[in-house]
């Protein structure tokens, strides 16, 4: 299990900012803060070496790019082994359509979450790309209608933890 990074409330507070708008300035964030420009860089660095901040993404939006229909996929493995779910999950990583994977517990060894160009295109890829391999026992489909962002991923507060 990773281990935790104490954080504390500045930390959060610059956490909170990068994950609304990663494009802010340090000069803008460190205003916002209440720490000076240097301060609010060693800061930033450190979350940076401690793991805490992972990257920078840019978020596109599928429609505009022709894949304007989205779905999750549920997928079971058969045989579930080592030797079939890496060779699988680079294969399903590989793809355009591919957006996230995630390997699961319960029923379902995995869920990928895809953006297609239409319905042909999503029947397409589950015939030709999933099930068309030996070790795909089942792959359900749920169309996405509507997704939304949440808040700014933090650590739970103390009382969370405690409750």
């Amino acid at each position: 299990m990773a281990e935790t990074v104490v954080l504390d409330p500045v930390d959060l507070h610059l956490l909170r900012l990068l994950q609304n708008d990663a494009r802010t300035t340090y000069r803008d964030l460190a205003a916002q803060v209440g720490v000076a420009p240097s301060t609010c860089l060693d800061r930033v660095a450190r979350l940076r070496r401690s793991g805490v901040i992972l990257g920078h993404r840019l978020e596109l939006d599928p429609a505009k790019l022709g894949r304007g229909l989205e779905a999750l996929l549920s997928v079971q493995v058969r045989p579930h082994r080592r030797e079939l779910v890496g060779p699988f999950v680079e294969r399903i990583r590989a793809l355009p359509e591919s957006r996230t994977v995630f390997h699961l517990t319960g029923p379902d060894d995995y869920l990928v979450h895809v953006a297609v160009a239409d319905m042909a295109d999503l029947q397409r890829l589950v015939l030709d790309e999933f099930t068309a391999h030996r070790e795909v026992a089942r792959v359900e489909t749920r169309l996405i209608f509507q997704q939304w962002e949440c808040g700014p991923l933090l650590p739970p507060t103390p009382s969370a933890q405690s409750g």
